[in-house]
């Protein structure tokens, strides 16, 4: 027998007898004469997957979250089961979090926005610069048009949405809108995903003044739970079966800004004269969407370079 970590709980595997197991097709088997007769049923110990027990309270910035209500327990339980037992992702998370904590951390602190927040930008999009199919873009996940409202530069030639520190202020932006609006973070973290108008229009029908007190469509209805369940699982991946040595680890490459206020014909070229190539230069700089910058106008960009010695 071996044995093997499985999220919280350990998996015993008979590695005698897998290929018969594999085989059947079905409840029944038949016996030499034709008689069916249900199967043998598995020995206790063969395969153990464990439920977890949840925290005996949660919160969000600071806001209790109501788990003696069997719907918030229940859902709650959801996003912790789901994500504790989705060990890839998990562990990605881990590791990258390592690396983009330490850019958003401080810039939440400047801009006053709790520090929970930071476990928003991890549900939105797994600390990645991607693109959802409705179009939001970056690790924020930034529509076009709200990019632009909140003073971000977006268009197909330079997009900031894709530059992690200027898309968390654009987002520190539309929380503390949110949050002057509903009085609540727990409600502004809720009219990040569905919209301020959104939120508003739901409050006022079904007369509440709670996101806990709401019923909202599925993906929202989940919204806080995912962010609560990430929240404790990245504050102690152990207690949830996670081990990533610290050694495997993530990590940011140090870089110098360089000013730019004209326009680069040919990025490639501008990276080989900086000692990088293509490659390294749109991975520090992924807001550089063609080929080229196009800068007319003789606005200051910085371009993030990195030190010698890590691409080498």
């Amino acid at each position: 027998m071996k044995k093997i970590w499985l999220g919280a709980g350990i998996v015993i595997v008979l590695l005698i007898g897998v290929s018969a197991v594999q085989q059947d097709s079905g409840p029944l088997e038949k016996s030499t004469n034709e008689t069916p007769a249900l199967k043998e049923p598995s020995r206790v110990g063969d395969y153990g997957v464990y439920s977890l027990k949840l925290p005996q309270t949660l919160d969000f910035a600071g806001e209790n979250v109501p788990l003696h209500q069997p719907d918030i327990k229940e859902r709650a339980d959801r996003e912790f089961l789901v994500n504790t037992y989705w060990q890839s992702n998990g562990i990605m998370l881990i590791k990258k979090s390592k690396k983009f904590f330490p850019i958003i951390e401080p810039i939440l602190a400047e801009e006053g926005i709790p520090d929970d927040f930071k476990y928003l930008a991890v549900i939105e999009s797994g600390l990645a610069n991607v693109k959802s199919p409705a179009g939001a873009s970056g690790f924020w996940q930034i529509m076009k048009v709200t990019g632009r409202e909140l003073g971000l530069e977006v268009n197909e030639n330079v997009d900031e949405r894709y530059h992690l520190e200027k898309a968390t202020r654009a987002a520190c932006k539309y929380l503390k809108q949110s949050k002057a609006r509903f009085g609540s973070w727990t409600l502004a973290a809720a009219a990040y995903n569905a919209g301020n108008a959104g939120i508003n229009k739901e409050l006022d029908r079904q007369q509440v003044s709670d996101y806990y007190d709401l019923l909202l469509n599925p993906e929202t209805g989940r919204y806080m739970f995912r962010i609560l369940a990430l929240k404790e699982i990245l504050k102690a991946p152990e207690s949830f079966g996670f081990n990533v040595a610290p050694d495997s680890y993530y990590y940011q490459v140090p870089t110098e800004k360089k000013a730019v206020d004209f326009e680069i014909d040919d990025l490639a070229s501008f990276a080989k004269a900086n000692n990088i190539n293509y490659k390294v230069l749109k991975i520090h700089n992924p807001w550089l969407r063609e080929n080229k910058l196009n800068n007319k106008s003789k606005k200051l960009y910085h371009i993030e370079i990195p030190l010698a010695g890590y691409y080498d």
